[in-house]
């Protein structure tokens, strides 16, 4: 089939590496999220679909809005057959839905119908989940409910942040694609309904819902922070500055700490919550780097009694 490939960020291109190695189908065209400001300086940089693209020598389309008169026209005149979607992030109108024959098929990086929306690897793990996956799915109108073709299973593992499932689900789930891609073409794929029961919401994570609150259980504690890891970050404050928290683990035999409260040893920082305490392995002090947090402690110097949060 001729493809038109829409993605933006890095958890995109191992799909887009997955539809140009396959020999099969031929990735006319790439649409990704016009050039965005980054780093220091804030200098505009393309998207790393974008780079990708480029690298391979595929035309990019960087539309401000996919509802866009000329871009509607150019991918008219590209007239793929499919349009596969990896993380685009921007809304599809009908019109642009209707061009390619066999649709545009989403990548999605939960077992729909659970998390549909913008943050599902963050959501399944904050939520405690201990299975989650990919699925791919025909696009409608409506958000992340269109029928399946496919899905593929990834189990959580204790220690895992939203970055190192994502990193996971990105391989797994390029197989899976350029898998319906190969399903769609032959007719050997049928898309499925979505069940109605089961669906669950994903929104995209805000900077409040990173916040952490010491008065949870330490397993909700160590769920945000884990899910919120490496973005949009877990945080908390200390002494009227924010501190990021990001690794954590649980002490369920240490519980004489009331939450939030500190206690520091030569090695080792604790953090008590509503139920047992927790470990402050990695943190990151508001304009630093991060660091060991039995440094950051040590820099410091918790007094007795200091706490963590406002």
């Amino acid at each position: 089939m001729k493809l038109v490939f829409a993605g933006t960020p890095e958890v995109a291109v191992p799909a887009l590496d997955a539809l140009l190695s396959s020999g099969r189908h031929e990735v006319a065209a790439v649409i990704t999220r016009p050039d965005a400001p980054a780093g220091r300086g804030r200098r505009l940089v393309a998207s790393p679909v974008a780079q990708r693209a480029e690298e391979a020598g595929i035309e990019v389309l960087k539309p401000a809005r996919p509802r866009d008169e000329e871009f509607l026209a150019r991918l008219r005149e590209i007239a793929p057959d499919c349009c596969p979607v990896v993380a685009y992030g921007a809304l599809l109108p009908k019109v642009a839905l209707d061009i390619p024959a066999r649709g545009w098929v989403n990548l999605h990086f939960s077992l729909l119908p659970a998390w549909r929306g913008a943050a599902p690897v963050q959501h399944s793990l904050m939520a405690g989940d201990q299975v989650t996956g990919a699925s791919t799915f025909l696009i409608e109108e409506g958000l992340d409910s269109g029928p399946v073709y496919g899905v593929v299973t990834e189990d959580i593992r204790p220690t895992d942040t939203s970055g190192d499932l994502l990193t996971r689900l990105a391989f797994a789930g390029a197989g899976l694609l350029a898998a319906t891609m190969d399903g769609i073409e032959d007719g050997a794929l049928q898309a499925v309904p979505q069940p109605v029961e089961g669906v669950t919401l994903a929104p995209k994570i805000q900077v409040e819902d990173a916040h952490v609150d010491f008065a949870a259980p330490a397993l909700r504690v160590d769920r945000v922070v884990r899910g919120c890891t490496p973005a949009p970050g877990a945080w908390t404050v200390f002494r009227g500055e924010r501190l990021k928290l990001i690794q954590v683990t649980g002490l369920p035999d240490r519980t004489e700490l009331a939450p939030g409260e500190l206690a520091a040893g030569k090695n080792n920082v604790y953090a008590g919550t509503g139920s047992y305490a927790v470990e402050l392995l990695w943190v990151q002090p508001q304009g630093k780097k991060p660091m060991k947090a039995a440094d950051w402690a040590r820099g410091v110097r918790i007094a007795p009694g200091e706490r963590l949060g406002a």
